[in-house]
Parts: structure tokens; sequence; C-alpha cells
């Protein structure tokens, strides 16, 4: 089992966008309020006075969308500040990344991933659920700026769904044969909306490859990162492509992270909601952090049974509470 350094930070459940894949269309979301939400000091002590001193290291920030969260900018830069942070990154739809991704950079973050699902406007609006003015250019401008001022390299996420954008893989492959950019392919996660893809509703990473194999050649990567991400790269080009392969090739033993909702639930596991703790209400109560600390040193113990290794390709999907967008991805 690996060590277990990296917590990724629910700010806030709300997104601008609604894509199939983490809203279901007619899907009934209860947001949460905004007093229930975890402050940016309690973020902080929680940082600071348990996580850190457990060994974590790598943080990344995310939603819903994250830079609809107001102060958001001052807390990366506070993050960024903490002598432990060893890696600090964001995953966003890039939507505001025009206007916010110099002020982001300026506070200290370097990293960003960012969900570019297709590269073809329409199907771009329908996969987000906009029915009105389009939103991929301003998106795709987004992801130019926050390259211009200095995100390199930058991380693309592709949810791959058949019949639905996985026509599309060689041309969203060939983002990275002149740019310095990291492409990665993530097999749909049927979490409650496997109705809306037919009876099969992911792509196998391995098809993938061959397809891209066919077209240029593939090679493995010297590359790696912080995550579960098998990483090739076609020769010659200046990126990467990785793949997350959660349905096909489970990497539960590879797992090295926990995941902060916005309302402060502390999850060991993506797929299985047993083992959950509330440290936001513990907090708010008066629970001393170094108590809060020592129990989630003992749920780091339990960790390994608690991945959902017999999750049958996600078939029990019916057992999440949570949409994605709760979670945090």
């Amino acid at each position: 089992m690996n060590q277990v350094d990296y917590l990724r930070i629910s700010l806030i459940d709300r997104c601008n966008f609604r894509c199939q894949y983490c809203m279901p269309e007619g899907a009934e979301l209860d947001y949460i309020l905004q007093q229930e939400l975890l402050t940016n000091p309690e973020i902080l002590t929680l940082l600071k006075e348990v996580f850190i001193p457990l060994g974590f290291q790598k943080f990344r920030l995310t939603g819903g969308e994250p830079l609809l969260r107001p102060g958001v900018v001052d807390l990366v830069k506070d993050i960024a500040a903490l002598p432990q942070t060893q890696d600090m990154s964001m995953t966003t739809n890039g939507f505001f990344l025009g206007k916010m991704a110099q002020d982001l950079y300026d506070a200290g973050l370097r990293r960003l991933n960012i969900s570019l699902d297709s590269l073809n406007p329409e199907k771009f609006d329908k996969i987000t659920g906009n029915r009105g003015r389009s939103r991929w250019q301003q998106t795709w401008e987004g992801i130019q700026r926050a390259h211009q001022v200095g995100f390199d390299p930058l991380k693309l996420n592709v949810a791959v769904i058949p019949g639905v954008n996985d026509s599309e893989v060689l041309d969203l492959a060939a983002l990275t044969l002149e740019r310095h950019w990291h492409v990665r392919f993530i097999e749909f996660m049927p979490i409650g909306n496997a109705e809306l893809f037919g009876d099969r509703a992911w792509v196998p990473s391995e098809e993938l490859r061959q397809r891209i194999r066919d077209q240029w050649g593939l090679m493995e990567s010297q590359v790696r990162g912080n995550g579960p991400a098998d990483v090739f790269q076609i020769p010659g080009a200046k990126g990467t492509l990785g793949f997350i392969s959660q349905m096909s090739e489970c990497f539960c033993d590879r797992c090295n992270r926990m995941r902060l909702s916005a309302d402060g639930w502390l999850r060991p596991c993506l797929l299985n909601e047993a083992g959950q703790m509330d440290l936001k209400t513990s907090l708010r109560e008066g629970v001393e952090p170094a108590q809060l600390r020592e129990q989630v040193r003992q749920l780091l113990l339990i960790k390994p049974e608690i991945n959902f290794k017999e999750r049958d390709s996600g078939t029990e999907t019916g057992k999440y509470a949570r949409t994605m967008s709760r979670i945090g991805g």
C-alpha cells in the first residue's frame, strides 16, 4: 500500500456547468448551504493540525467548480505558503481562467487540471448541459490564458463516454504533439447515471491506447504524476497521454489519497462510503485537533480494507449517496 500523502479538498459543490457524467439531467441537487461549507480558516486548521502532521504534503483543490468559491485566491496563497506543501494543484472546468489565471499563478498555484471533454463546440455544450450561449470559446480561451501566464504543463482531463465523445480520442491526443500539454483519458465512472449511456457506459483504456498506437505509435513515458494515471507518449510529441483506468484496471492498491468534501466529510475511498468522518462538526463542537488527528490516523490504518476493490465495474451504483459533484471527483 502506498503512503497516503495526497488530500483532495472540495471547496464547493456548485458548478456553472452541469456535465452529464457529474450531474445527470433531471437529478435533484440539494446544494450545501454557505454556512455549512468549511471556511478558509477551518481548512487551514485541518491542514496544519491534522493532515500535515500525518504526512500529507500534496493537495488538490476541487469542486463542483472551485473558482466559484469566494476567497479562493486567498486560500491558494495560504496553502502555498505552508512550508510543508510539496505540491498543490487545482481541477477546474476552465471557464473562469481567462480572468483568474494570473491571480492564481501569482498566489502560488502552478498546476491545473482542466476538464475538456470535446473539441467540438456543439458537442461540448451538450456534454456540459448548456442550453444558452456556447461556453466553448471562453473555456478554450481560458486554457490558452493559463498556458500563457505560466501553467506548464497543463493537464486536460477527458471523461470518455461511448457514443458521445469517444470518436474524438485521436483529435484530443493530437493536442500533445506540438504543445507541452498532458491529455488524460479517464474511463467514465457510471455512479448513479449508467442508464444514461446504455449497456456499455465506459471504454477500456487499452482500446483507446490501441487506436492511438495504430495512428502514431505509442511508448511509455518517463513522466510520472501524483495520481493513478498510466503515462504514455506519442513518439516525438512534446506532451504526454495519461490513462486513468479505474473501471478496467483496478488500482486500489496504488491509492495514495483521501477526499475532504466541501462540508467537511473525510472520505477514504471514492467508491465506498464506509468509514466517512465528519471533521467539520467535530471541529465546530470544540474537539481538539489532536483528537481529530488521532481519529484520522486510525482511519488511515483501515483504508486498505475500505478501498472498494469489488466494485464489479460500477454496477452497484445505487449504493452511492452522493453525485460526483458532491464528492469532489
